[in-house]
């Protein structure tokens, strides 16, 4: 196994998203801090003018970076490196974001939703959700969020969503991610549930009690990490092994 390469970050403060696209880097985090790097190891960083203090998540799709955070601020950019403010309708905390099906959509607090076809028209959905929403993902036709008291919604055109229903009273899902023909999404006490279609739900046995807060797809594997150092793999998103 090759070994990890620690790189020489140009900020101090805390990195909270990080994403891929046209053969760069793009991680966000405190104080409306942007870092880019084309290798991995070298990366600058900007400061956007921003309300609130803190991006969360940053996503690519259809060219395009797109960054949300504190007060609803949403920021895009085609290079990563020059970025422009866009009018969000909503000044709650937006936490998950991912692009599908030609749509934008972000999800955060109380429930909000917003969509955008191009990143810079952006809609608030009405959607009768009262839970906050802590992330959202994009596979086979469809979006599916997942939040607060172990909420989960699931839409097609990112304007009209419908509850699920969890086979156990999830307390809090953080995570979500699509890999090998399933959603999988993991949250606290080490809960974890899959399914085929995003409406039909069944959870799986982690083998532990520790908080999951992020779950991701690659390689044949999935990853759920989680408090004190929890991580756990699985090729099937059903047997899981903890990684030690």
């Amino acid at each position: 196994t090759a070994p990890w390469a620690r790189s020489s970050s140009p900020t101090e403060g805390d990195l909270y998203g990080v994403a891929a696209g046209d053969h760069r880097l793009v991680a966000v985090g405190d104080d409306n801090t942007i870092i880019t790097s084309t290798d991995g190891l070298n990366w600058s960083a900007d400061t956007v003018s921003a309300p609130g203090s803190y991006f969360n998540v940053v996503a690519y799709g259809n060219g395009l970076f797109a960054t949300t955070g504190d007060g609803g601020a949403i920021f895009t950019s085609a290079d990563g490196t020059n970025w422009t403010q866009q009018t969000s309708p909503t000044t709650d905390g937006l936490w998950g974001m991912t692009f599908g099906n030609g749509l934008w959509v972000a999800v955060g607090g109380e429930g909000t939703i917003v969509t955008s076809p191009d990143g810079s028209h952006w809609t608030e959905q009405t959607n009768g959700i009262a839970a906050w929403l802590e992330n959202v993902t994009f596979d086979n036709g469809q979006f599916v969020a997942v939040g607060g008291f172990g909420e989960i919604c699931a839409s097609t055109d990112g304007t009209n969503w419908t509850h699920q229903t969890l086979p156990a009273n999830g307390e809090q899902l953080s995570g979500i991610t699509s890999g090998n023909g399933l959603f999988v999404a993991v949250g606290s006490d080490g809960e974890i549930f899959t399914s085929p279609d995003g409406a039909n739900w069944t959870q799986q046995n982690s083998g532990g009690d520790a908080s999951l807060y992020n779950v991701s797809y690659g390689n044949g594997h999935f990853v759920a990490v989680g408090d004190n150092g929890a991580i756990l793999l699985s090729t099937d998103a059903i047997n899981w092994m903890a990684d030690t």
